[in-house]
């Protein structure tokens, strides 16, 4: 058997910010037009401080920025590519795979296992995953998993299971995720809360002389709820829901997803620990999924028994809104530097399903500063 070390991360982020300001200018005027058209009630207008204090968000990456901010229309317009072309998660997720090995310094030829992980693919198929086996010229096999928001946790266990067991000697976990275009820029209940972004995370056996994280255990769990969904599919047609329903993006019952979710989180966060003979405050940080900083402060004050000191519990909420699945990694990433050898952290993202899943991760070495991220330069 062997011990799974993350060896290198990568985050990949659009060139393109809507902070709160410029989304809720466009916002209250497609409210406007909507109230003239007799199409909706009048409502409050959303504003700025309203995003920042239910949520802690103040902007968010987004692949197209123009056509979201365009009260006409609030969606993103990507462009259409030939099926011989990257695709555009297949170009996000390279990106950040990239960073990734630049980090552990290791080359596409080694990687043996690509685990495409997100809330949504791009297309049904081929796999994402192989797509970007086969740009990178790497060896082995790749395939896609949807677990939601906790997509990057649970297939962050099924790679460093195979690592353990030897049936891989590199696998990355890359969790490309385009949020904007299955979010309903018009509700004002959830018009504030998802950005674009792409995250990579490298696995591989421990060896003398390697730095990184050791991934000590994992834990997955799931219930099904409704409270979080997205009715898109291949099915659509064939009950003729051709039209744009608003059922086909994503919805959520957000009281019952705050009432049902965060005992469920905080349960599977004290229950790992206490499998591992562990207390919380062993722990030096908690990089927890990143979908509400109440949510976060909630749990981390549940966990800890107290509230959590500054730094303790990081949130980038601020920075790059929800980003579901790769919330957690972006800030394990960002915010693990300074930890040092011997220190422990707990990784754990939670969402649609429901699901939760966590990964308790000790600091081996010194690991060296991250590759600067590179935005794209061109929409989808």
């Amino acid at each position: 058997m062997h011990t799974p070390i993350i060896t290198g991360s990568g985050v990949f982020t659009p060139e393109n910010v809507i902070t709160n300001a410029e989304l809720v200018v466009s916002f209250n005027a497609a409210h406007e037009e909507e109230i003239v058209k007799g199409d909706i009630a009048a409502k409050t207008h959303s504003n700025a401080d309203f995003i920042r204090d239910a949520s802690g968000i103040e902007q968010r990456y987004v692949i197209d920025k123009e056509r979201i901010l365009d009260p006409t229309r609030m969606t993103p317009r990507l462009n259409t590519r030939p099926d011989d072309a990257p695709s555009l998660k297949a170009e996000m997720g390279i990106d950040a795979i990239h960073k990734a090995l630049a980090q552990a310094g290791r080359d596409p030829a080694g990687i043996d296992l690509i685990l495409c992980a997100a809330s949504n693919h791009e297309r049904a198929y081929p796999a994402i995953a192989v797509e970007m086996q086969q740009l990178l010229g790497a060896s082995g096999f790749a395939y896609d998993m949807n677990v939601a928001c906790s997509s990057a946790t649970f297939v962050l266990q099924t790679a460093a299971d195979m690592v353990r067991t030897g049936s891989v000697k590199c696998a990355v976990v890359v969790s490309p995720e385009v949020c904007s275009a299955h979010l309903e820029w018009r509700d004002r209940d959830c018009h504030f809360i998802f950005g674009d972004v792409a995250t990579a995370i490298l696995i591989e056996p421990e060896a003398d002389g390697m730095a990184g994280f050791r991934v000590l255990s994992t834990r997955c769990a799931t219930k099904f709820s409704n409270n979080i969904r997205n009715n898109d599919g291949y099915l659509r047609r064939a009950h003729d829901q051709m039209e744009d329903r608003r059922d086909m993006q994503f919805m959520q019952e957000g009281r019952k997803v705050f009432k049902e979710v965060l005992p469920m989180v905080a349960h599977h966060i004290t229950g790992h620990l206490h499998d591992e003979s562990l207390d919380a405050n062993d722990l030096k940080r908690l990089w927890l999924h990143q979908a509400n900083k109440t949510m976060n402060d909630y749990i981390g004050k549940k966990v800890l028994g107290r509230e959590p000191t500054e730094g303790e519990q990081p949130n980038i909420l601020q920075d790059c809104a929800n980003t579901s699945s790769t919330g957690s990694i972006i800030a394990s990433s960002k915010f693990s530097q300074d930890l040092e050898a011997g220190d422990l952290g707990l990784l754990c993202s939670f969402g649609a399903g429901y699901s939760v899943g966590s990964a308790v991760l000790e600091r081996v070495g010194s690991i060296p500063k991250r590759a600067r991220h590179t935005p794209l330069t061109k929409n989808g």
